[in-house]
């Protein structure tokens, strides 16, 4: 029986390692201009850090752009780009004139049966189309949401990035924030404990975090949902939510 332990705490830790679920949607590029008029957007729900598992991504239920104009709705546009044999999802846009154009999408519920309860994240991301640099802290009205207080295009590694993390546009005191970045497999995480960042925002939502490498960082905000929804076998069950936003911090680098 003694044996066994070790055994059984390992297994136990396994599922534990990979439990910081990401909603991705990465642009192609996240300053548009005259070389690169088109963002091909990729929606996949995976472990960025860790390069996967990516999990299974039903097709969501709300996908757009929110402009100035107001939002408009993507929905139609995506296509399946399976990724590990699992579902998701690709779709392209040309933001006809300059602009902030923010994408945002609404997933379909997860099911995460090592915790125990349902998934949703919604995420989104900015894209500055030909010099705006302008309307970048315009918000969705997600049910939560982060609110940059730095504009999330154009940063250098090495930046500091601050958001408030808001439910119902009401900031959420002492929110806590999980922090991974899009690994591209030139960095092995010494532990599973440098695998995602964990921040705890102030009183009043407020979190700030120095990107230390060029990349993708995706910031998620997570809260406990104030209802339930049924698990497969029909018992309800807790609902966790989380507001991510992506930004890219690109190394500053000498004029040759």
């Amino acid at each position: 029986m003694r044996a066994l332990v070790p055994t059984l705490v390992l297994a136990l830790l396994i599922p534990a390692a990979a439990t910081a679920h990401f909603q991705e949607i990465l642009p192609s590029t996240d300053t548009v201009d005259e070389a690169a008029r088109e963002v091909t957007l990729d929606l996949v729900f995976t472990h960025p850090m860790d390069r996967g598992p990516v999990m299974e991504m039903a097709r969501p239920t709300r996908f757009g752009v929110l402009t100035a104009d107001g939002e408009i709705d993507l929905l139609a546009t995506l296509e399946a780009a399976p990724q590990d044999g699992k579902s998701a999802w690709r779709a392209t846009f040309a933001p006809p004139r300059p602009g902030a154009y923010t994408f945002f999408v609404e997933p379909a519920p997860y099911w995460e049966p090592g915790e125990g309860k349902s998934i949703i994240h919604y995420a989104k991301v900015l894209v500055d189309a030909y010099g705006w640099g302008a309307d970048w802290d315009r918000l969705v009205g997600l049910p939560v949401e982060i609110e940059p207080l730095a504009r999330p295009s154009g940063l250098w590694t090495g930046n500091l990035f601050s958001g408030i993390v808001r439910r119902d546009g009401a900031p959420v005191p002492f929110a806590e924030v999980e922090v991974e970045w899009v690994n591209d497999g030139s960095v092995t995480p010494p532990s599973d404990a440098f695998v995602t960042q964990v921040i705890k925002a102030d009183g009043n939502g407020v979190f700030h975090y120095a990107m230390p490498r060029a990349g993708w960082w995706g910031f998620a905000a997570l809260v406990d949902a104030d209802y339930q929804l049924p698990d497969p076998d029909g018992a309800n069950r807790p609902v966790e939510l989380g507001g991510l936003i992506w930004v890219r911090a690109v190394d500053m680098t000498s004029n040759p």
